[in-house]
């Protein structure tokens, strides 16, 4: 080998590290909107060193492309679409398909949703199934995704409501354990459905609905798409269950409450799809008293911290997890806008993103390793009405 080939190969081989490291660095953000405002689904390339969000394009959608999720693969991309704002007029689910190298999103097509106001959709372990939450339908949907990661026609529809027997009756207008002088009261007045993800395993399917005050459990069945022998369990009175987080071991199950603005630590048996309630706190400061609503729920990868968004309030709350699975309040930090939604955490782990409803923006904070503690970085993202934000790396 003569000396200028051997340097050759020397520049190759160092130079080989740095470029899987930038492949590596790659990540894309996608942030779904409500229309007119939004437009569609927004993509931006992040800065994994600083967190800053650099807008690549827009993929146009009408009818509020208002919550995104991923099959497990990365591969597809899907969204729950909101629709007419009428409980008759039925939302649904939209997929694309991936450009990993561009961030670029490539429409397969849609498949109604069942439900008016798709407000939150999930895909299940194995990437064979969407699991829908309609919030003006007060009901909840299972789709099939097929080969090429299009959707198909549901396969089961069910009310959330009518789980129980006799049929469920909405909750009282205030909240039991809700702060003093609180207005929050919108939920109460029909069934909701405003979350349903499967648990860690893919064996139970689970459903909050904010309208009746419960968690539904159905055993589901991953051969045939079905929603089987549902358990209830109900909230402090009030409460309006929103969303929810499995801790990393399985074993405890938080659920948020808009109404009442408080957090729930409940056990979680998956062998039997039980759930039982070990605490209830505020999200609020203490002496808090007034309206706010609580809005979304994060857990850390390493299952330390709690992060979740007060609307009105405009903070996040920032929980440590104790040894027994409960919370504790550590702290909170001002959203730097106005009415947050919806928040995650970026693949690194290292920032935290707020989508503002009402401000149109999206800020960014930088998350402190060990304390859970919040930082602003100072950036700012225009967007019409941004509902939720999602990764891929």
């Amino acid at each position: 080998m003569t000396l200028t080939s051997r340097r050759a190969l020397l520049q190759s081989l160092v130079a080989l590290p740095a470029l899987a490291q930038k492949n590596r660095a790659r990540i894309w953000a996608y942030v779904g909107t409500y229309t007119p405002n939004g437009g569609g689904i927004h993509i931006y390339s992040m800065n994994p060193a600083s967190g800053e969000l650099t807008p690549v394009r827009v993929v146009p959608a009408r009818n509020s492309p208002g919550w995104l999720a991923f099959d497990p693969s990365k591969q597809f991309l899907y969204s729950a679409n909101e629709g007419a704002a009428t409980r008759n007029a039925s939302g649904s689910v939209t997929a694309y398909k991936v450009d990993a190298e561009s961030g670029d999103l490539i429409l397969l097509n849609s498949a109604s949703s069942e439900g008016a106001g798709s407000a939150h959709m999930s895909v299940d372990p194995s990437g064979k199934w969407i699991l829908v939450a309609n919030y003006g339908g007060g009901n909840v949907a299972v789709l099939p995704i097929k080969g090429d990661g299009s959707i198909g026609a549901a396969t089961d529809v069910q009310s959330t409501a009518a789980a129980c027997t006799p049929r469920c009756s909405t909750g009282p207008l205030q909240a039991a354990k809700g702060p003093k002088g609180s207005f929050a009261i919108s939920g109460h007045d029909a069934p909701h459905a405003h979350m349903f993800q499967t648990d860690p395993s893919g064996n139970f399917a689970i459903a909050n609905d904010v309208g009746i005050d419960r968690t539904i459990v159905w055993r589901f069945d991953r051969t045939n798409g079905k929603l089987l022998e549902p358990k209830l369990f109900a909230s402090s009175p009030g409460a309006g269950p929103r969303h929810f987080v499995f801790h990393p071991n399985g074993r405890w199950f938080y659920s948020l409450n808009e109404e009442s603005s408080t957090l729930t630590t409940m056990s979680w048996d998956g062998s039997k799809g039980e759930l039982a309630t070990l605490d209830e706190i505020s999200t609020l400061p203490a002496g808090f008293a007034g309206t706010s609503f609580a809005s979304e729920i994060v857990i850390t990868k390493d299952g330390k911290t709690i992060y979740t968004l007060n609307r009105i309030h405009d903070t996040i709350a920032i929980f440590s997890v104790l040894a027994d699975g409960k919370l504790k309040l550590t702290g909170e930090v001002w959203t730097q806008s106005d009415y947050p939604r919806h928040c995650a955490i970026d693949p690194s782990g290292n920032f935290l993103y707020v989508c503002h409803n009402k401000s149109d923006n999206v800020t960014s904070f930088r998350i402190q390793r060990g304390s859970g503690k919040l930082k602003f970085t100072g950036h700012y993202v225009g967007v019409g009405s941004p509902s939720a934000i999602t990764f891929l790396a």
